[in-house]
């Protein structure tokens, strides 16, 4: 098996908080993945892609929307570098190569996006997609759509820290559990709150 590659191009290490948005597939997978990673404080479930009005489960869940179920990640830039986040993103929180969807999950709100608010994000997120592809290390070319940040919307209360709430749920045992796995497999270092 070829090794994931560390980001060969990065964001410049800081002191103090930043935030990094991602979409890929179902919030609530992709937040309990990114809650376990060294050097993140928070990560909210929402959206990201379309209006305010538009951003409600019931509306984005029709797939009439141009939002993307997306995760806002607080971290803290001396622990975790975005490079290090997009990782994290792309070997073990979802399939990068999979165009509008994941898993049985189907429909535009499930894409693979990076919603970068920087231009230091956007070109290190461009870059390490460029490197990925041609390391290959994935089955297939990666489809993650880039796109500047315009506005994240929290999801409802209900879908916060989904995964850790809700221990039994079938989905959780079945989609979210083998990404923490592989999480522990591939980063021994992170944090673990629960156990999947």
């Amino acid at each position: 098996m070829t090794t994931f590659p560390d980001p060969a191009l990065d964001t410049t290490p800081t002191s103090g908080q930043q935030t990094a948005v991602f979409a890929g597939g179902c919030f609530w997978c992709t937040e309990a993945v990114f809650e376990l990673v060294e050097g993140v404080e928070d990560v909210m479930s929402g959206y990201a892609g379309d209006t305010e009005e538009l951003a409600r489960y019931d509306i984005v869940c029709s797939g009439t929307t141009r939002h993307a179920e997306a995760i806002l990640i607080t971290y803290d830039a001396a622990k975790v570098t975005f490079g290090g986040l997009l990782k994290v993103f792309f070997s073990v929180a979802h399939d990068p190569t999979t165009r509008d969807r994941q898993g049985h999950d189907v429909g535009p709100q499930y894409r693979s996006a990076i919603f970068y608010t920087s231009e230091e994000q956007k070109q290190t997120a461009e870059a390490y997609i460029r490197q990925i592809d041609q390391a290959n290390v994935l089955h297939a070319p990666i489809v993650t759509e880039l796109s500047a940040l315009d506005k994240f919307y929290s999801a409802e209360a209900y879908h916060q820290n989904y995964a850790v709430n809700n221990r039994h749920n079938r989905y959780i045992v079945g989609v979210a559990d083998p990404k923490v796995e592989k999480l522990k497999k591939m980063f021994p270092g992170c944090r673990v709150r629960f156990n999947a």
